[in-house]
């Protein structure tokens, strides 16, 4: 191309192809790099919200610290502080985590040569918008990397972070991994070692950094956990396990055909400066988030508000009457109460012989003998709150006796869905006929039940349900019942069999937008369109419509494993709503 021969013109036009080839090379480097820079924002803002959402259980336990009072709530204040101390004992340990690696940060830029001495959040020229504050010591600080010059610079994170040898990290990455895996030892053991109610639990953590995928690291954690016979596994058991694999980072890998890479080697190795304080930010959400995990467990263990409740119990309700043959739905449900402050149920109308029990679960059972008539038990129900005021509420019980009744059962929960075919099955006892009406729905038959879909924009709906002689003409409504009308809920991405938040298959090529097994509706949702962000692509992120997604297979199967893939959806229900909905997945 510039040979001697060539013309002045060849030669003009061949320097022109350099120039060129060099620039596009600066713009895919810029866009990689300020590809990093907005992940580390948002890692920054997830960071805040972790931080917010953890301060909120302290907040609760503060509040009801300072709301219990009396003697009659002296064992209840003296849980609520152990609970209190064991939040400020795990941020004791989360503030060295987040502060040490706070500092890195600093370091590394400062050894960039970045300017780090200048601090105002209103300047996008600055690069640290809020230091690291004492008062707030879980907090991390605040950066902004749009502002940092050497966004390329990779030797000073290798040398600070690695050392020479990726295999054998001598950097102060290596402090950062002992440090990051003895955390999560001791945040387990905070968790899973106290005395409470009398008796005393401990727990021991091994290190776990050596397995072949989730699946085996599941296996080993919870082998691990269930080994601890002195520990409380029947309530702490899941938050040993999800907290323990949440903070686990496996210890080697094999990188490109080079094998036994550290994953301090292996995160930091030839890591743009922008990448590597990126990478930084992501271990402080792991911490962030396992703390969190952490105190909301312990909030969980006392109640917070006026009313106390500290036990759960299962209750189940179904029709008082039913026909031989009819079909039942019975409705299962969690009742929450306070085992040392039991209710106290009175009978004011009713029939002879009425008996009031407890069991001690929350409730009072109102035993007595029924008529050859439909019978109305009335009465009162009185409980205190955390300041001993008595709150008392009416009750009444009807109790139909072989007469026509009305029932309503909604299999899918207790509200009305807009845009949803919702199932309603309705029975009208002791008539050869029913009908179901409605205020605000329109219904139509299907099968043996109805279809109920709200009308207009209330929030609320009725349905009656009327029993009908055929024989004599005549009808009469039996119950009304009132229905909160809601939106459906979000649903959530899938890759492949991968739920949003699980590890992702490369070779997946679908995406699905439905509900998890824990909401049972039936609504089909339909992927408009998607886009999907790769860490570390170069050019515009893939983009596409419908679920197919074939379009990014080969700039994800270039993806180092552990790399996180986002697809951002357009997704339109069987309500007609647009959403957009983000799945995020490891590879």
């Amino acid at each position: 191309m510039a040979g001697g021969k060539e013309t002045p013109r060849q030669k003009m036009i061949g320097m022109m192809y350099l120039v060129l080839t060099a620039l596009l090379a600066l713009n895919v480097s810029k866009s990689i790099l300020d590809a990093f820079v907005a992940i580390e924002e948002n890692t920054q803002e997830a960071n805040i919200v972790q931080y917010d959402r953890a301060e909120g259980f302290k907040a609760d336990i503060k509040s009801e610290i300072s709301t219990t009072k009396g003697p009659e709530n002296k064992a209840k204040l003296q849980k609520l502080k152990q609970v209190q101390s064991k939040m400020e004992e795990i941020d004791k340990e989360t503030a060295k985590m987040i502060k040490f690696i706070d500092e890195l940060k600093l370091e590394l830029l400062e050894k960039s040569g970045e300017d780090i001495s200048k601090v105002d959040p209103n300047n996008e020229e600055v690069i640290v918008w809020q230091k690291y504050d004492s008062k707030e010591p879980c907090k991390p600080m605040r950066l902004n990397l749009a502002a940092v010059q050497a966004k390329d610079q990779y030797d000073v994170p290798m040398h600070v972070l690695i050392g020479e040898n990726i295999k054998k990290p001598t950097g102060k990455g290596m402090k950062l991994w002992n440090d990051f895996n003895n955390y999560r030892v001791r945040l387990v053991e905070m968790i899973g070692t106290y005395e409470w109610g009398g008796k005393k639990f401990d727990f021991k953590a091994k290190h776990i950094n050596d397995f072949k995928d989730f699946k085996d690291l599941l296996k080993k954690v919870e082998k691990m956990v269930d080994e601890n016979k002195k520990a409380n596994l029947k309530e702490d058991r899941q938050v040993l396990i999800e907290t323990y694999m949440g903070l686990t980072k496996k210890e080697r890998s094999k990188v490109h055909d080079v094998k036994d890479v550290h994953w301090i080697g292996k995160t930091f190795d030839h890591a743009p400066l922008v990448a590597a304080i990126a990478s930084l930010s992501s271990l402080q959400q792991d911490i962030l988030s396992a703390r969190a995990l952490a105190l909301a467990h312990w909030k969980s263990k006392v109640s917070t508000g006026e009313y106390s409740f500290n036990k759960i119990v299962g209750l189940a309700y179904g029709p008082e009457v039913a026909n031989t043959g009819d079909s039942v739905t019975i409705q299962v449900m969690m009742a929450a109460f306070d085992s040392d402050n039991q209710p106290q149920v009175k009978v004011t109308e009713g029939p002879e012989g009425v008996k009031v029990v407890y069991p001690g679960n929350g409730q009072g059972l109102v035993q007595f003998r029924v008529g050859s008539a439909t019978q109305t038990i009335k009465g009162t129900v009185t409980i205190k709150n955390k300041s001993g005021v008595p709150k008392t509420e009416n009750w009444e019980k009807e109790i139909i006796v072989m007469k026509p009744s009305g029932s309503i059962e909604l299999p899918e929960l207790n509200v009305l869905y807009r845009g949803y075919p919702n199932k309603v099955n309705a029975t009208a006892s002791g008539y050869d006929q029913t009908v179901l009406g409605g205020t605000g729905v329109s219904i139509s038959k299907s099968g043996d039940g109805w279809i109920a879909k709200p009308v207009g924009r209330s929030r609320k709906a009725y349905l009656t349900v009327t029993g009908k002689n055929s024989a004599t003409g005549q009808s009469k409504q039996l119950k009304k019942v009132e229905y909160r009308v809601s939106n459906l809920p979000d649903p959530e991405i899938y890759w492949g069999a991968a739920k949003s938040g699980q590890k992702g298959s490369k070779y997946e090529t679908k995406l699905f937008a439905k509900y998890p097994p824990e909401i049972p509706l039936n609504a089909t949702f339909r992927i408009k369109s998607w886009e999907c962000v790769i860490p570390g692509a170069p050019g515009r992120p893939p983009m596409g419509s419908g679920s197919n997604v074939a379009g990014a297979t080969r700039l994800i199967k270039q993806a180092k494993p552990g790399t996180t893939i986002t697809f951002v959806c357009k997704v339109i229900g069987p309500d007609g709503i647009t959403r957009t909905r983000v799945g995020a997945f490891k590879i």
